[in-house]
């Protein structure tokens, strides 16, 4: 939806994701996504809408692709953006690369639907919500793994503005 560059969230993948082929086991991905779209809604600024306020959202659905593993002690570049505002839905394509490397191993599209945090049933997309999905708090960027701080003079123009 935007032509400035995704927000972005790196994650280090810990020794318990991994499986029996010592790869991230598929299930971990819908965690992942689930860590960045918390920390893109707040990089956005309205994730308090949804831990203090009357908002919620639902899981309606999860499409994943896998192109390649992730491995052990490896950090992963989740590039999130907002591909579709519906009236009460949004869907959020979140794409991993291994930092560092510029091919996608993984892409996830993901289907939410607003819901009144109390009673659950559908709400439309107010303003203010659909502004920050819009602007997805691009450029902007989330290090959960320490990344930066281990490749320090090495990180994009738009890590180096907006690192939290």
């Amino acid at each position: 939806m935007s032509a400035a560059p995704p927000f972005r969230c790196y994650l280090r993948v810990r020794y318990v994701e991994c499986d029996a082929q010592k790869v991230v086991f598929n299930s971990r991905y819908g965690e992942y996504v689930d860590v960045g779209i918390n920390e893109f809604l707040r990089a956005a600024g309205v994730l308090p809408d949804f831990v203090d306020g009357r908002l919620d959202f639902q899981l309606v659905k999860q499409t994943v692709e896998w192109k390649a593993p992730a491995r052990f002690d490896q950090v992963l570049e989740l590039s999130i953006a907002a591909t579709r505002l519906g009236t009460t839905s949004f869907t959020i394509a979140t794409d991993f690369r291994i930092a560092g490397d510029d091919r996608v191993i993984v892409s996830v599209e993901t289907v939410y639907v607003l819901v009144d945090a109390r009673t659950l049933i559908k709400l439309p997309l107010p303003d203010t919500l659909r502004t920050a999905l819009q602007e997805g708090a691009a450029g902007r960027t989330t290090d959960h793994a320490g990344y930066f701080a281990r490749t320090a003079g090495r990180q994009p123009q738009s890590a180096q503005s907006s690192q939290r």
